[in-house]
C-alpha cells in the first residue's frame, strides 16, 4: 500500500455499464471510471492516509471519498449522503458536519439514498477494498453486503464471500458447560443461526428499523441497517434493491445486557421479495429461520410465500395487513385456519398491525429466543456460496482466488504435524544456530571494542556454525514460496498472500485449543482485536470434518447442556460436524480466570509453535543473508530475493529490519533491497524521512499505525514474531514540499517486553537492542502507552527510557509524539515521565553559537494525543467511541507537524545514508558501545524521577518569573506609554532584571541539580551532567528570551492600546459631532437617511480622523531602495538601459525645478530651429510639458496624502506610466534622454514626498492594519449610534408632541377661561344676576334702536343672549392685557414640573440601557401626582414608544425638546392672535360659563314668549316681567289690533294660547285678581310702555317682516318716549312687579 497503483490488484476489466438508471447512479457520484478499473486498498493513500480532517463533502461526486475517509476513522455518520453547499462551508470554517437533512437554503441536503451511496462504493471496489470495507464497516456495528445487486440487472448478481473472511469477532455463549469460554471465529465459516427477513406486500412498518432494535436492543439502539427515518432515507432506491445485508450479533456472555444467548446472522433482504424469486430462494436455503414482514398480499405474493415451505426451516410470519381491506382483491391472510390452509402447521404467526416497532421487535427477539439454541440448525455462509452458485448467482472467489488457495495449500503441507515440527523442517536458519551466530559476532564487536584479541574459542565455534549452515538448501516451502511469489500476475500474488494469512492463523487459533496453550495465551485473547483476515473454504452441509478443506471450524458454539446431547440422537451429518467441530474451535476461559492470569501472561510469550507470514519472510533474508557469510551455500534463485523483497516492501508488505527473536539485523540483505528500491526510483525521489511507533506488546502498535496510515504490519496475535518492521510511504506532491522528502519509513516495533518464560535476561537485552536501533533510525518517534499497563510498567518505562538515553549520548535525539490510549492512573503517569524526559533530551548539547535558527533556544515540545481506540472489543458488541475520529485525525495533525518541524531541523537523508546509519547503529548496539548497559534498569528509573524532580523545580521557576513579569508588567504600564525617553528607559532597565532575575533563578536549580547527582549512585557517572547542564543553560536563555520577549510586547501593547484609544477617544469626537449634526438635519427635515447617505458622512469622518490623528515616528526604513527599483526595471522595459547611471542621482533631495536641456533634443531638431531664437520655441514647448506632468505629479500626491493608507509601490507604477502617457501625446522631437530624466525627477521627487507618508504609518502599521480591519465595526457603530439618536430622537418627538405638550396646553389654558369669567364679572354688574343682564338687554335694545336686534331678541331670544355675551367676552379680551400674563405664568409652571419628573426618573440611570416605555410611563405617574396635572397617556399605548436606549440620552433629548417646546409656546403666547382662536384654546369657554350664570329660567310665557324672571331655583310658577303686545309678534291673519298680551288673556281662552302653547304653571290668577281685564291707562307708566314704544317706533316693520297688516296702534303710544320706555324699564326691575 505503499505507492498508488490502481491497475495492480484489478481483476479482469468489465465492461462499462448500459446507460441506465442504475449507471445514472454511478455518474452521479463520480463513479463510471471504477467500474471497469475498480478502486483497490492502494486507493486510500489519497483518499485516507494524507488526510488530516474530516473534509465537508459540497456535491455528491464528494460522497465516495467522504464514506471511505470516515469509515477508515470509524466515523458513525460515514453512510450519510448529505452534501453542504459550499458557502455555507465558507461561512462555518473547520465545522464538523452537522446532522443533515434533506432541506433548502443552507442546510444540508441528501442527495441519495445511503445504501445506494454503499451499494454504488461497493460496485466500484475490488475484492480486496471490499474485504477492507467490510471490516470497518462492522467495526461499527454497520450491515455489510452479502448478495450485491448488478449494475444490469440483465446480469446476476454477486455472492461476496471474500469480504467477510476478515470479519472476525469473539463472543462468550450462555451455555452452563461453557463456563463463559471465549470463543473467536469469522463470518465466513462459523456454523451459527441465520436469520433472514424479507418483506411480502405493502405495509407501513420499517423493516430496518425493527431489526435494528432486534440486533442492538431497545436499550441503546444502533443503526445497523439503513432505513427510512435516516437523513436520506426517504429517498428512492436506485441501485440496491435486491440488496442482501446481514448484521452479526455477538453476545457478551453479560445475561442481562445481552440479547440472543448465541451468535446470530440476520439478514435483510431490501425491496419486496416478490421482486426478488431468487434471493428469497437462496435465504430460504441457507437460513436457519426466515422472517416475513406481510402486508396486503395479492394472490401472487401468497403463493410464492406457499412455495417457501419445502425449503425453509423456520418461517415467522408477521402480520401487519390492512383489516379494513377488500379481501376480493388483496388477501388479509393471517386467521384462524390459515396454517391449515398453506400447509405450514410450524409457522409462527406475530400479529404486528397494531404494534409499533419498539413491541414488534420487542415480540420478534422473544420468539427467536425461544428457538435458540436447539430449534435453529446452524449453518455458515461459506456453505451458502455453493447454493448461491446453483442459483445462477456470481461468486467472487473465482479460479486465481482457488489457484492460490491450493499453492497455499502445497506451501503448508506437512503443517498439521505441528507448528514446531514445520517451522525445524522449512525454517532451519531461524534455530538456535542463527541465533548463536549472532551471539558470537557480538561477543567479538565487543572484543573489538575493548582492543583484545578475540577469543579463538569463539573463532572456532563461529566456524563450526558456519561450516553446519553451509550445507543448506532451500527448503520445499521455500521454493514454492518464493515462486509463488515470483508471479506476474498480481491479484494472484495478492491472493496468495492473503490465503498465507488466513491459514497460519486459523493453525494457530487450532493450537490455541491445547492446555498447554491455554495458559500461555490467555491474556492475548482477552485483549484480542479483529484481525487483518479470516478465512474458511467451501464447507458443505455434508463434508466430513476430518476431509474438509474448512479450518474455521473453530467458531461454533457448544450446546446449552452437555447432558442433553446423547438424549437428541444427532444422526444428522450436519449435526454430527456441528458438534465434532466442538471440540476442536479455540476455547479460553472465563472472565474471572483471565482477570486472576493477566499479570502472568502480560510478560510471556508463547512457544516455537506459532507461525506466522513473517517466519516465510524472514527465511527469505537470512537465506541471502547466509550467502554472503557462505558463499558455498547460495544458489542462483537467491540473488531474486532482493528484487522480490523490493516488491513486497513497494506494495505494502513490511520488511523485517532486525529480527527480534535472535537479535539480528542481516545488513547485507537490507543492504541490497535498499539498493534495488534505490535503483527503481528516480535519483531526485529518494528522500526519506522515519517515523517509528514504539511500543510494548500489548500497545497494539500494528493496530495504530494501520488506523493513521492503512498499513499492514504483523498484528499481535504472532507473540513468537519479535522485530522491527518498515513499511514505505510515497507522499504526495503537497506534503514532500512540506516535509521536504519524498518517502515516509514507517517502523513498527513487535514484541517488544514480551518477556519468555525460560530466559528474561536474554529478552530483556533483545528488548533494549530493538527500541534502541529503532529509535536511533526516527526522526519522530511516536511512544505508544498502552492501556494495560500492569506491573510492567518499570520494565516499560526503562526500555523507552534507555533508548533515549544511548541515542542522545550518540549526539541525536528524534521529536517525541506520545500516544496514551486511555485516561487511567498508570497510563498518564508513564506518559508524563516520558514527555518528561523526552523534552529534557531535546536540549541540543552542542555549541549555541553556530545555530543559524531564529531562535537558537527553541525547544520542541513532545505531545501526548489520546486515542481510545477500538482495537481491544473484538465482540463487536460495543461501539466505537466518538471521539475515536477525532482523536485520529488529531493524532495524525500532530505527527505530520513534527515530521515538518524535522524539515526545518535538518536535511533529508536518502536511502543508502538511512541504510549506514542502520549499520553504524547495529554496529554500536552490538559492542555496546554505550555507557548505559543494555541490562541496566536502575540509571533509566532514576533518571525519570531526576527529571520530574527537575519539572517541579521549573515549575516554581515558572511561577516566580509569571509572578515577577506581572510586576513588571503593572510598572510598564504605569508610565507615559507615547514618552519615548521614558518608555524605552525603563523597558532597557526591565529587561537587564529580568536576565538578572532568570540568572539568580537558574543558578539554584543547577545547584540543586549538582546535589541530586552527587547522592544519586546510579547518575554520579558523567554522562549525565552535560546533558543536565544544557538543559539548564537551555532553560535560562530560553526563559531570558522570553521574558525579554514579553517585555516588549508588554510596552508595545501598551503603547498600542494607548494609541488605539486615542484614536478612538479623537473618532468618538469627530462621530459626535458629525451625530449631532446629523440628528439636527434629521429633526428638521424630517427626513430619514439611508445607510449608504450615513456612511458617505462617516467616510468623511474617518478621513478627517485619520488625517488629524498623530501616529508614532517611524524607525528608518528609507523608500529609495524601492523607488529605485521600480525606476531600473521600468527603463529595462521601455529599452532604455544606457541610461541606467541616471539613476545614481535618485537618492539625492530635490532642489531645483526640472530643466530642459539641449541633449534633449536631437542635432537635426537643433539644426532646423537653431535660427529660431536658439531653439527657444521648442524649448519652452518642452518645459511646458515637463510642467503639466509635474502639476499631474503634485495632484496624485496630494489625492495619496490624503488616504488612509501606506506607502505603495504601484504608486511608483503609475507615476511612470503617466510620464510616459504624457510623452506619446506630445509631438516635439525629443530623445529618450528627456524621459530619462523627467522619470528620475518624478521619482526623486516622490522620494521625498512618499517617505513622509511612510514614516506616518510605518511604526504603527499594526494599529493602522487593526483600525482599517474593524472599520466596519466603526461604521456599523456610528450607523448604530445615528439610528439611535434618530430614534430617540422621533420617539422623544413624539412623546413630546402626543403626551407633553397637549399635557401644557391643558394645564395652562384649562383655568383661564374661568379667570376671564371672574374679571368680566368683576367689571361688568350686568352679569351679575339674570334679571340684572336682561334689563340690560332690553336697555341696549333701546339705546341700539335697531330693528333686527329687535327682532332677534323677540324671535330668537337664547341666541341672541348667547351673541350678546359672545360680544362682550371678545371685547373684554380685546381690551385686556392679563390673559398673556396668565398663560406664561402657567407655561414656566408647567414646564417646570415636566422637567422634575423627568429629573426624578433619570436618578441612577446614567449609561443604563433600559425601555423607554415603563420610564415614560413613570414620569406621567411623577405628573399626575401633582393633582394639578392631567396626563393624557392614551398615546402610549401600543409598541412605538418601547425602544431600549440609554435613558440619560434620552433624557437629554427629552429635555431640549422641552426646552424648544417652552420657546415655542412663548413666542406663540406673545403673538397677536385673533381673539376668536384664543377662545378655541379654552377648554373652558368664558361665554358658556357667562351664559350659564346669567341664564335664568328657560321658559317663555305661551302668548309672548316674555321670558320668566323669577331667579329661584325649581320655582313652578313662571312669571315674565314684561309682557309684550300682540303687534311685536307674528299672529293669525285678521284685524291686528293693538291689545297686550294681559289684555288678550283676558278677551280670550284662558287656558289655550293664541299659538297653541299650554299655559299651565303660568300665573294668570295673580295678574288679575278681581277677575275682569280692563283696557290698560295710555298715560300710565307701566312698564308695558315699553314695548308700548318699541311697537309704535316699529310697527310698520312689524307688519312687513311678518307679512301681516300693520297693528291699530293708539295714539298715546306714539307719544311715549325713548325716556319714558327705558324709565319704564327701569322702574319695572327696580320694583319687580310682574304683569
Amino acid at each position: 500500500m505503499s505507492v498508488k497503483l490502481p491497475k495492480r490488484l484489478s481483476s479482469k476489466k468489465k465492461k462499462p455499464p448500459k446507460n441506465n438508471s442504475q449507471a445514472e447512479v454511478l455518474n452521479k457520484l463520480g463513479l463510471e471510471a471504477f467500474w471497469t478499473t475498480p478502486l483497490d486498498p492502494a486507493s486510500m493513500l489519497d483518499i485516507s492516509t494524507w488526510t488530516l480532517e474530516n473534509q465537508t463533502p459540497l456535491e455528491p461526486k464528494d460522497l465516495p471519498n467522504a464514506f471511505l475517509q470516515r469509515l477508515w476513522l470509524l466515523s458513525p455518520d460515514a453512510r450519510s449522503p448529505c452534501c453542504k453547499p459550499l458557502h455555507d462551508v465558507l461561512n462555518n470554517g473547520n465545522k464538523a458536519p452537522e446532522e443533515m437533512i434533506d432541506g433548502i437554503g443552507g442546510e444540508s441536503q441528501s442527495a441519495i439514498n445511503p445504501l445506494d451511496l454503499v451499494t454504488a462504493v461497493f460496485m466500484s471496489a475490488n475484492t480486496f477494498l471490499q474485504q477492507e470495507m467490510t471490516v470497518r464497516m462492522l467495526q461499527c456495528q454497520f450491515a455489510v453486503p452479502l448478495v450485491l445487486p448488478n449494475i444490469n440487472p440483465e446480469e446476476p448478481s454477486r455472492f461476496l464471500l471474500w469480504p467477510l473472511r476478515g470479519a472476525v469477532g469473539q463472543w462468550r455463549s450462555h451455555f452452563p458447560d461453557n463456563n463463559k469460554k471465549v470463543h473467536e471465529g469469522d463470518l465466513a465459516s462459523t456454523y451459527m443461526p441465520v436469520v433472514s427477513c424479507v418483506k411480502l406486500g405493502h405495509s407501513g412498518v420499517s423493516k430496518s428499523q425493527v431489526l435494528n432494535n432486534v440486533i442492538s436492543g431497545l436499550r441503546s439502539p444502533h443503526d445497523t441497517f439503513l432505513h427510512r427515518g435516516m437523513d436520506g432515507g426517504q429517498l428512492p432506491r436506485r441501485l440496491s434493491n435486491g440488496l442482501v445485508e446481514i448484521g452479526w450479533y455477538l453476545p457478551t456472555g453479560d445475561t442481562a445486557r445481552d440479547i440472543f444467548p448465541v451468535p446470530v446472522v440476520i439478514s435483510n433482504l431490501r425491496g419486496n421479495a416478490s421482486t426478488q424469486e431468487k434471493y428469497l430462494s437462496l435465504l430460504c436455503q441457507a437460513s436457519s429461520a426466515v422472517v416475513v414482514f406481510c402486508g396486503n398480499l395479492s394472490e401472487k405474493e401468497k403463493q410464492l410465500l406457499a412455495s417457501c415451505k419445502d425449503t425453509v426451516s423456520k418461517l415467522i410470519l408477521i402480520d401487519l395487513s390492512d383489516a379494513e381491506k377488500n379481501e376480493n382483491s388483496v388477501v388479509g391472510f393471517v386467521d384462524q385456519n390459515f396454517e391449515e390452509y398453506m400447509s405450514l402447521p410450524g409457522v409462527s404467526v406475530l400479529q404486528g398491525r397494531d404494534l409499533s416497532e419498539e413491541e414488534l421487535a420487542n415480540r420478534l427477539c422473544d420468539t427467536l429466543k425461544d428457538m435458540l439454541p436447539d430449534e435453529l440448525k446452524l449453518v455458515s455462509l461459506e456453505a451458502a456460496m455453493k447454493l448461491a452458485e446453483e442459483l445462477g448467482l456470481n461468486v467472487d472467489e473465482g479460479v486465481v482466488c482457488k489457484k492460490a488457495m491450493a499453492t497455499v495449500d502445497e506451501v503448508l503441507k506437512g503443517l498439521d504435524e505441528g507448528s514446531a515440527q514445520f517451522r525445524e523442517k522449512q525454517f532451519p536458519l531461524q534455530g538456535h544456530l542463527w541465533s548463536k551466530l549472532a551471539e558470537i559476532e557480538k561477543e567479538e564487536s565487543k572484543q573489538r571494542k575493548e582492543g583484545i584479541e578475540i577469543d579463538p574459542q569463539l573463532q572456532q565455534k563461529k566456524k563450526d556454525i558456519l561450516v553446519e549452515l553451509s550445507s543448506y538448501k532451500m527448503t520445499p516451502a521455500m521454493n514454492i514460496f518464493t515462486d509463488a511469489l515470483f508471479t506476474t500476475d498480481k491479484v494472484e500474488r495478492t491472493y496468495f498472500l492473503s490465503w498465507m494469512k488466513l491459514r497460519l492463523r486459523s493453525k494457530q487459533i487450532k493450537k490455541l485449543s491445547s492446555p498447554q496453550d491455554l495458559f500461555i495465551n490467555l491474556q492475548t485473547e482477552k485483549k484480542d482485536e479483529m484481525s487483518e483476515h479470516s478465512d474458511a473454504l467451501q464447507n458443505g452441509a455434508n463434508d466430513s470434518p476430518t476431509d474438509s478443506d474448512s479450518f474455521c471450524t473453530d467458531s461454533t458454539f457448544e450446546e446449552e447442556n452437555t447432558e442433553e446431547l446423547p438424549e437428541k440422537n444427532c444422526t444428522d451429518p450436519v449435526k454430527e460436524q456441528q458438534l465434532d467441530v466442538t471440540s476442536n474451535k479455540k476455547e479460553i476461559q472465563g472472565e474471572e480466570q483471565i482477570s486472576d492470569c493477566d499479570s502472568r501472561s502480560q510478560t510471556m510469550e508463547t512457544d516455537l509453535s506459532s507461525l506466522g507470514l513473517e517466519h516465510f519472510l524472514r527465511e527469505m533474508g537470512l537465506i541471502f543473508e547466509l550467502t554472503h557469510i557462505s558463499p558455498r551455500s547460495g544458489s542462483h534463485n537467491v540473488l531474486r530475493l532482493p528484487s522480490l523483497a523490493t516488491d513486497l516492501l513497494i506494495y505494502g508488505i513490511p520488511l523485517e529490519l532486525m529480527d527480534g527473536d535472535a537479535s539480528h539485523i542481516p545488513i547485507h540483505w537490507l543492504g541490497c533491497v535498499f539498493a534495488e528500491l534505490k535503483r527503481r526510483l528516480p535519483q531526485e525521489q529518494c528522500r526519506t524521512r522515519v517515523l517509528t511507533n514504539l511500543g510494548v506488546h500489548h500497545g497494539m502498535n500494528a493496530e495504530v499505525l494501520s488506523a493513521l496510515f492503512g498499513v499492514k504490519f504483523p498484528d499481535r496475535r504472532q507473540r513468537s514474531t519479535r522485530g522491527v518492521y518498515m513499511v514505505a510511504l510515497y507522499l504526495p506532491d503537497n506534503l514532500r514540499k512540506d516535509m521536504e522528502c519524498d518517502f515516509l519509513l514507517l517502523i513498527d516495533v513487535e514484541g517488544l517486553c514480551s518477556m519468555s518464560l525460560d530466559n528474561n535476561r536474554n529478552m530483556l537485552i533483545h528488548d533494549n537492542e530493538m527500541a534502541t536501533v529503532a529509535t536511533a533510525l526516527s526522526d519522530v518517534l511516536m511512544q505508544n502507552i498502552s492501556s494495560h499497563v500492569g506491573t510492567e510498567f518499570e520494565t516499560n518505562l526503562t526500555v523507552m527510557i534507555n533508548a533515549l538515553l544511548r541515542i542522545k549520548e550518540c549526539g541525536s535525539m528524534p521529536i517525541c509524539q506520545l500516544l496514551a490510549q486511555d485516561e487511567e492512573i498508570n497510563s498518564l503517569i508513564q506518559a508524563s515521565q516520558l514527555r518528561r524526559v523526552s523534552d529534557m533530551l531535546q536540549t541540543e548539547t552542542g555549541d549555541r553559537g553556530t545555530s543559524t535558527a531564529d531562535n537558537q533556544y527553541a525547544k520542541t515540545i513532545s505531545c501526548i494525543t489520546h486515542v481510545k481506540g477500538p482495537w481491544y472489543n473484538m465482540s463487536l458488541s460495543e461501539p466505537v467511541d466518538k471521539q475515536y475520529s477525532n482523536a485520529v485525525l488529531k493524532l495524525k495533525q500532530n505527527l505530520f507537524g513534527a515530521l515538518k518541524k524535522c524539515a526545518a531541523k535538518s536535511e533529508a537523508t536518502g536511502l543508502p545514508e538511512f541504510m549506514s546509519r542502520l549499520s553504524a547503529v547495529w554496529d554500536a548496539v552490538k559492542a555496546e558501545s554505550f555507557s548505559i548497559g543494555l541490562q541496566n534498569t536502575d540509571i533509566a528509573l532514576a533518571f525519570s524521577l531526576l527529571c520530574t524532580e527537575i519539572s517541579q523545580w521549573e515549575d516554581s521557576f515558572l511561577e516566580y518569573m509569571e509572578s515577577w513579569l506581572k510586576g513588571a508588567t503593572q510598572k510598564i504600564f504605569a508610565a507615559k506609554a507615547l514618552e519615548a525617553v521614558i518608555q524605552n528607559g525603563l523597558l532597557s532597565e526591565l529587561k537587564i532584571k529580568a536576565t538578572d532575575e532568570v540568572k539568580t533563578e537558574v543558578d539554584k536549580l543547577r545547584s540543586k541539580v549538582e546535589a541530586y547527582l552527587m547522592k544519586d549512585n546510579p547518575l554520579k557517572m558523567n554522562t549525565f551532567r552535560p546533558i543536565l547542564m544544557s538543559n539548564m543553560d537551555d532553560l535560562q536563555g530560553r526563559i531570558t528570551e522570553e521574558t525579554i520577549q514579553r517585555l516588549g510586547e508588554v510596552n508595545e501593547s501598551h503603547c498600542s492600546s494607548t494609541q488605539l484609544e486615542r484614536f478612538e477617544a479623537l473618532l468618538e469626537k469627530e462621530q459626535e459631532s458629525m451625530l449631532r449634526a446629523l440628528a439636527e438635519n434629521s429633526k428638521s427635515t424630517k427626513v430619514l437617511l439611508q445607510d449608504t447617505e450615513i456612511e458617505v458622512e462617516f467616510e468623511g469622518v474617518w478621513s478627517k480622523t485619520l488625517s488629524n490623528f498623530d501616529f508614532r515616528p517611524s524607525e528608518t526604513d528609507d523608500i529609495t531602495d524601492r523607488v529605485g527599483n521600480i525606476l531600473k526595471d521600468n527603463l529595462i522595459n521601455c529599452g532604455l538601459q544606457k541610461h541606467m547611471k541616471k539613476l545614481e542621482v535618485i537618492d539625492q533631495n530635490q532642489t531645483s525645478s526640472f530643466q530642459v536641456l539641449d541633449e534633449h533634443f536631437g542635432y537635426r531638431s537643433r539644426l532646423k530651429h537653431m535660427f529660431e531664437d536658439n531653439n527657444r520655441p521648442q524649448r519652452l514647448e518642452a518645459q511646458q510639458v515637463a510642467c503639466t506632468i509635474m502639476e499631474e505629479y503634485k495632484q496624485f500626491v496630494a489625492d495619496k496624502l490624503i488616504l488612509p493608507a501606506d506607502f505603495s509601490d504601484s504608486y511608483i507604477t503609475k507615476l511612470l506610466e503617466n510620464v510616459e502617457k504624457a510623452l506619446k501625446e506630445t509631438s516635439i522631437e525629443i530623445r529618450s534622454a528627456f524621459e530619462v530624466d523627467l522619470k528620475v525627477y518624478v521619482c526623486r521627487a516622490a522620494c521625498q514626498d512618499f517617505q513622509k507618508l511612510h514614516d506616518r504609518y510605518a511604526k504603527d502599521s499594526e494599529l493602522l492594519t487593526c483600525i482599517t480591519v474593524t472599520k466596519s465595526t466603526y461604521l456599523a457603530e456610528f450607523t448604530y449610534q445615528f439610528r439611535k439618536r434618530d430614534q430617540c430622537q422621533r420617539v422623544a418627538q413624539a412623546f413630546t408632541s402626543m403626551v407633553i405638550k397637549p399635557t401644557v396646553l391643558d394645564y395652562i389654558h384649562r383655568p383661564l377661561g374661568m379667570r376671564i369669567v371672574e374679571e368680566i364679572q368683576s367689571k361688568v354688574q350686568q352679569f351679575q344676576s339674570p334679571r340684572a343682564f336682561h334689563q340690560k338687554l332690553l336697555e341696549e335694545l333701546i339705546e341700539e334702536d335697531n330693528f333686527e336686534s329687535i327682532l332677534e331678541y323677540l324671535l330668537s331670544y337664547e341666541n341672541f343672549r348667547v351673541r350678546k355675551i359672545q360680544e362682550k367676552v371678545m371685547a373684554h379680551l380685546s381690551e385686556s392685557t392679563n390673559f398673556d400674563k396668565w398663560r406664561h405664568q402657567r407655561l414656566g409652571e408647567i414646564i417646570g414640573k415636566v422637567a422634575a419628573a423627568v429629573s426624578q426618573t433619570a436618578e441612577g440611570t446614567n449609561g443604563v440601557l433600559s425601555d423607554t416605555k415603563p420610564l415614560l410611563e413613570r414620569v406621567c405617574l411623577t405628573l399626575e401626582s401633582d393633582g394639578d396635572v392631567d396626563v393624557t397617556r392614551a398615546p402610549l399605548d401600543g409598541p412605538f414608544f418601547s425602544i431600549t436606549t440609554k435613558w440619560d440620552h434620552f433624557v437629554t433629548c427629552l429635555m431640549e425638546l422641552l426646552a424648544a417646546m417652552r420657546l415655542d409656546l412663548a413666542q406663540e403666547f406673545s403673538q397677536n392672535v385673533e381673539t376668536t382662536q384664543i377662545l378655541q384654546c379654552l377648554p373652558i369657554q368664558p361665554q358658556d360659563s357667562l351664559f350659564n350664570r346669567v341664564r335664568g329660567c328657560d321658559q317663555q310665557c305661551p302668548l309672548c314668549r316674555a321670558p320668566c324672571e323669577l331667579e329661584e331655583r325649581g320655582h313652578e310658577l313662571h312669571r315674565a316681567l314684561l309682557h309684550r303686545p300682540k303687534g311685536v309678534l307674528p299672529h293669525d291673519s285678521g284685524s291686528l289690533s293693538c291689545i297686550s298680551c294681559l289684555e288678550s288673556m283676558a278677551q280670550s281662552n284662558p287656558v289655550k294660547s293664541t299659538h297653541g302653547m299650554s299655559v299651565a304653571g303660568w300665573d294668570l290668577h295673580s295678574l288679575y285678581p278681581d277677575g275682569s281685564i280692563s283696557p290698560e291707562d295710555p298715560n300710565s307708566q307701566m312698564p308695558s310702555a315699553y314695548w308700548r314704544y318699541v311697537l309704535a317706533r316699529f310697527n310698520e316693520r312689524f307688519a312687513k317682516e311678518y307679512e301681516q297688516e300693520r297693528a291699530e296702534v293708539p295714539e298715546e303710544w306714539e307719544k311715549i318716549t325713548k325716556e319714558e320706555a327705558l324709565y319704564s324699564l327701569r322702574k319695572g326691575f327696580l320694583s319687580g312687579q310682574y304683569k
